[in-house]
């Protein structure tokens, strides 16, 4: 009816509103039968009257077959096209996903009823305008086409779209701009917070809350700041907002100003917040300072939490400073004066003093006599004795010791310092305390591979050569026989007084069992031993005594073609006997090559001595035979092949 209404009101205003009907007129449901009927009856009248043949009444004659069902009569496809223009053109022309206003005209207790300009009105959830109070008929709002015709074929607005729509535009504004905006914390998800902006949810991570690391999210939640957007991504509209930036924006434009005014020498105040191995970071204000561990105290310290604090506030002096890096080096002990400066009138060369342990060398010990200022105990001035010392085996950190000045330089600020002055010499009188000849027994303090060095006593050692260790055993290393640590007994061979050595034996406590046993390993001699040892030279064959000896490769052989190998116990028969170079050669070979030998010189002495027999007995007979006969010379020819067979196996 709506739909007719306005195409009545358009035809109308088409035909510039004159009075003449057209000739066809419309007839609504509305219209009353017998006006119908008139019309009806005035075109049958109109007509021309004409001859024709008789026509045969039947029921509904008078039926107008024009109008339709509906009692709407059709239009000409012109019509059609003319009218449905027109009123197209009255209404607003739309498409999915514009954003346009439109009022409110009607309320429900589920939905806003509102016109737009378009065919029909839209319907919004009224939970989409829970932000709005007092929303009344006649309000303007804006809202978003959704779809102009769903299937149910009702027109689809939100105003939640369109807020979404626009606040996003205005996040990628204020992202290009830079420009500070407001935001409401509404609650905390995984890794931050999420952010109410223009009312579009914003992401703000945990590390972009504060220049401090948070840990507790509820305590923003509900909380309105101001942020600046730093990310967005306009595939998935989404944007990262952070409230650090703005405080590191106010630290910077605080830093600038502290930098602008600094200079070397200026002291300043500070509040220590991070400790590290090397430093502690100083906040001056919105400006971060360095407190090298080196400038914190004049004295040696192993880490800065010895001497400051998290949170303690300090009075600093500024040693130097970058402006393009933003660094500045701070100092704490060059507030105070230089110890070097201020050393007490008391303290000289000769002096005695008492301090600690606090950096060893490899060539000595600093001692700290008061902080800042140190001397050094050189390896040479720890003991009297002339044996060398490991001073990192000597001190340990920490450690207390008194000791004399022996140079102190305050223009260098240096000091030597000795602990062996502390004591009188030993060697003064070594000759009647340690005589040659004297048998003591020593600490092994260290070993080295040509010889072992034995504390007497304090500032009195020795060196027992890798050779007097022992009359029968050969050392590879002398760790072989004693250890650093353990007790040896030595005995004085000599005195070198003037390069304060002493040189120590420890083989001479005892005879050399060389001269006794030189007959009982004779050359020739057989005895049995072990292999302890054997290479590619020969082999090392422990004998009894304690004694050892060595059998070259080729003299390992045995009679079966093998040789004896290591922890085997064979015979070995002496081949040489050194006793100035305490060696003995030895040989298993031997042993069965002289059988042998034996043997066959046993067999060619038996086959002489029966020649010898055979030739007597000939002469025997040749002297007693005056004439040969027949006979005779038979025995004689088989007394003579016996003789031949006999040298022939002598041969």
């Amino acid at each position: 009816m709506k739909f007719i209404n306005k195409q009545l009101n358009a035809d109308a205003q088409e035909n510039g509103g004159a009075e003449t009907a057209p000739e066809v007129t419309t007839a609504t449901t509305n219209a009353p039968e017998a006006d119908t009927a008139l019309v009806a009856e005035a075109e049958v009248k109109a007509a021309p009257v004409a001859v024709a043949e008789p026509v045969i009444e039947t029921a509904h004659d008078d039926f107008d077959w024009t109008i339709d069902k509906r009692n709407v009569s059709h239009y000409a496809e012109t019509e059609r096209v003319k009218y449905d223009k027109v009123y197209d053109e009255t209404f607003v022309q739309i498409e999915d996903a514009e954003i346009v206003r439109g009022s409110v005209v009607a309320l429900t207790k589920t939905d806003v009823v509102i016109n737009i300009g378009f065919k029909s009105d839209g319907l919004v959830s009224l939970n989409e305008f829970r932000d709005v109070q007092g929303l009344k008929i006649g309000d303007e709002v804006e809202v978003m086409v959704v779809e102009k015709e769903d299937r149910l074929g009702n027109l689809h607005l939100s105003r939640k779209s369109a807020r979404i729509f626009r606040a996003w535009e205005r996040i990628v504004e204020v992202h290009k701009t830079g420009e500070v905006i407001t935001g409401t914390v509404t609650s905390k998800t995984k890794g931050g917070l999420i952010v109410d902006v223009f009312g579009m949810e914003t992401f703000l991570p945990g590390s972009q809350i504060d220049v401090k690391p948070v840990t507790d999210y509820d305590q923003f939640v509900g909380k309105t700041m101001e942020f600046k957007v730093v990310k967005i991504n306009e595939a998935i509209k989404n944007a990262v907002v952070s409230h650090k930036a703005l405080i590191e924006s106010d630290i910077e434009a605080q830093r600038a100003e502290i930098m602008s005014k600094l200079e070397k020498g200026q002291v300043l105040e500070g509040v220590v917040k991070n400790i590290t191995d090397f430093g502690a970071f100083m906040d001056l204000g919105g400006l971060d300072g360095l407190l090298y561990i080196t400038d914190i105290s004049w004295g040696r310290i192993s880490h800065p939490s010895e001497v400051v604090k998290m949170d303690q506030k300090l009075q600093v002096v500024v040693l130097d400073f970058d402006d393009d890096k933003k660094r500045i080096s701070l100092g704490l002990k060059q507030l105070t004066p230089h110890p070097w400066d201020v050393l007490p009138e008391g303290l000289a060369e000769g002096s005695v003093v008492k301090g600690k342990v606090v950096n060893i060398e490899d060539y000595g010990a600093f001692l700290e006599i008061q902080p800042g200022v140190e001397g050094l105990v050189h390896v040479s001035e720890i003991t009297w004795a002339n044996t060398p010392i490991n001073a990192k085996e000597f001190f340990k950190l920490g450690d207390e010791y008194e000791a004399k000045v022996v140079t102190l330089d305050k223009d260098s600020r240096k000091m030597s310092l000795s602990i062996k002055q502390m004591s009188q010499d030993p060697w003064n009188t070594i000759e009647t305390k340690f005589p040659e000849a004297s048998k003591h027994k020593g600490l092994v303090k260290n070993i080295t591979p040509y010889g072992v060095f034995v504390e007497l006593e304090p500032g009195i050692g020795g060196m027992i050569h890798i050779s007097d260790l022992s009359w029968l055993k050969r050392f590879n290393h002398p760790t072989d026989y004693t250890k650093v640590g353990e007790q040896i007994d030595i005995i004085i061979l000599s005195i070198d007084k003037d390069n304060r050595k002493l040189q120590l034996g420890h083989k001479q406590l005892e005879e050399d069992p060389w001269n006794a046993l030189e007959d009982t390993f004779a050359i020739g001699t057989i005895h049995e031993g072990t292999v302890t040892r054997k290479d590619d030279k020969g082999a090392l064959v422990q004998l009894q005594y304690g004694l050892e000896g060595f059998a070259p490769n080729r003299h390992l052989n045995k009679e079966d073609g093998k040789q004896v190998q290591a922890d085997e116990t064979a015979s070995f028969m002496v081949i040489e006997f050194d006793r100035n170079e305490k060696r003995i050669v030895l040989s298993h070979a031997r042993i069965w090559e002289q059988q042998e030998a034996d043997v066959k010189e046993a067999a060619k002495k038996e086959a002489k001595v029966d020649s010898d027999n055979t030739k007597k007995a000939v002469k025997n007979i040749q002297a007693k035979v005056e004439k040969a006969t027949l006979g005779d010379l038979g025995a004689l020819a088989e007394i003579k092949a016996k003789l031949q067979e006999g040298e022939d196996d002598a041969k």
